[in-house]
């Protein structure tokens, strides 16, 4: 089992297939217009241009029908074309700007590899974290899924200064050009600055600034909402966060006595978990749970919009 919930890989759609769909290289042409023709003074029709009217062939070339300003006319002809594929090419680079600004600043995409949050999240689910869930002033709330960097929390802060690559690595990562690797987890908001988060081991449910807290809805089915006993006060702008299936998770309980606590600091979460987006067949939104009503007014800033 693991914790560590590493960012997905954006999946491409396949291109569509069957006889309804056109190739975008699909061609129609039009069939050429004919020759205009023109009536003798006898009624019998000759072409345009004829041997007998010398003189229409004398014009053409004065017209410069022939030689470089041929030529010309084809390097004419030819430039639509050009154009056309600049076009296509500025289209192509502003759709792809417009998805790193929406990847970096709105909506990420991120894989679940463990069972962690069962069954709520399976492995294998493609979610969307909501990066501006809480961009305005806004603050986590007790039942929202967050996905975090677990780095100086669940994970050690790194020795030394960050060099020029890990920079550029990490301007990577938040435009999602680059896997965010092993540091990035998953897990369900508990308890918000300033709440009291304790658990009296199994059989008993945890308590929230002392109202018990129903997580039925939510759990994996046999689990306790905590086998461990503890007694926490959440430090202000920090999170106490739980895996949906405590057995097999391991989350701020399995870090109560580290540096930090085991605690999440809120700057450190990349956004709320909104919707699971694939497979198909488990498309649907992650609404905030009902269980953390009755905390409502004790506490925090978890009543918060």
């Amino acid at each position: 089992m693991s914790t560590h919930e590493p960012p997905t890989d954006r999946d491409g759609s396949p291109a569509p297939t069957g006889a309804d769909s056109l190739s975008r290289s699909a061609v129609v042409s039009e069939p050429e217009p004919s020759p205009e023709r023109q009536a003798t003074p006898d009624g019998g029709p000759v072409s345009e241009q004829s041997e007998d009217r010398p003189e229409a062939a004398e014009k053409d070339g004065e017209d410069g029908e022939s030689g470089e300003d041929g030529e010309s006319g084809g390097d004419g002809e030819s430039e639509p074309g050009r154009s056309r594929s600049r076009d296509l090419l500025l289209l192509v680079g502003i759709c792809l700007a417009a998805l790193l600004l929406v990847n970096a600043f709105v909506a990420r995409p991120f894989t679940v590899p463990s069972g962690s949050m069962e069954d709520t999240l399976q492995p294998g689910d493609r979610l969307i974290a909501n990066q501006l869930a809480y961009a305005f002033g806004g603050h986590p709330r007790r039942g929202d899924i967050v996905v975090f960097d677990g780095v100086g929390s669940f994970l050690p802060e790194p020795a030394g200064q960050p060099g020029f690559w890990d920079n550029v690595r990490s301007v990577g990562r938040d435009l999602g050009l680059v896997p965010a690797g092993n540091t990035v987890y998953v897990k369900r908001v508990i308890g918000v600055g300033g709440d009291r988060v304790r658990s009296t081991g199994p059989g008993a449910p945890l308590t929230v600034n002392g109202v018990p807290v129903d997580e039925t809805s939510y759990l994996a089915p046999g689990d306790q909402p905590s086998d461990v006993a503890f007694d926490v006060v959440v430090p202000p702008g920090e999170l106490f966060v739980l895996g949906d299936h405590r057995s097999a998770s391991r989350d701020s309980r399995d870090h109560l006595g580290e540096p930090g606590g085991g605690f999440v600091p809120e700057d450190k979460v990349i956004g709320r978990a909104d919707w699971v987006v694939y497979p198909f067949s488990r498309l649907t939104g992650l609404d905030r749970p009902s269980a953390f009503t009755a905390v409502t007014g004790t506490g925090g800033h978890g009543d918060q919009g």
